[in-house]
């Protein structure tokens, strides 16, 4: 087999239909659209409409709101961190900030901070700057001996 004997296989294609070319087509006068009416016209139907029925959008009730100012977080936890520690994308030794997690593909972005969560341990104390932090997270990076450092807590979270 070569390239320039490459074919369909018969049947797979089908030549497009040409409605409104006559008689002889088959799909002359009406174009298959029946006879008169709404949707015989040009434009259609609404696909929302229900024949002047009141409509299921305007029947059901309005649920809930979200707020479009509300901050969201890229979510940390202590085991992805300490598998970045392993994996040698991270330097225990120095400083962990928002920018480096990122660097090291450990969160995707950052969008509004970064907000470390306690699943998971950690084997060996690190400093890390989050924008926050859950209290169990804490505990666990104070219980190795590191520090969790929160952008309005001064020093750190600890404090």
């Amino acid at each position: 087999m070569r390239l320039n004997e490459l074919r369909d296989r018969p049947g797979a294609s089908r030549p497009r239909k040409r409605v409104g070319r006559g008689p002889g087509s088959g799909l002359g006068k009406t174009a298959g659209r029946g006879h008169k009416g709404q949707k015989a016209r040009s434009g259609g139907a609404r696909r929302t409409f229900e024949g002047g029925q009141m409509p299921i959008y305007r029947r059901l009730p309005k649920r809930g709101f979200r707020n479009p100012f509300k901050a969201e977080y890229a979510e940390l936890n202590l085991d992805r961190l300490q598998l970045a520690i392993d994996k040698g994308r991270l330097d225990p030794g120095e400083p962990i900030t928002p920018e480096k997690l990122v660097a090291a593909g450990v969160i995707r972005r950052l969008k509004d901070g970064v907000r470390l969560l306690g699943r998971g341990e950690l084997k060996q104390p690190v400093t890390i700057e989050v924008t926050g932090a859950s209290r169990r997270a804490i505990e666990r990076v104070e219980k190795v001996g590191g520090r969790v450092i929160l952008p309005g807590a001064g020093a750190d979270a600890s404090a």
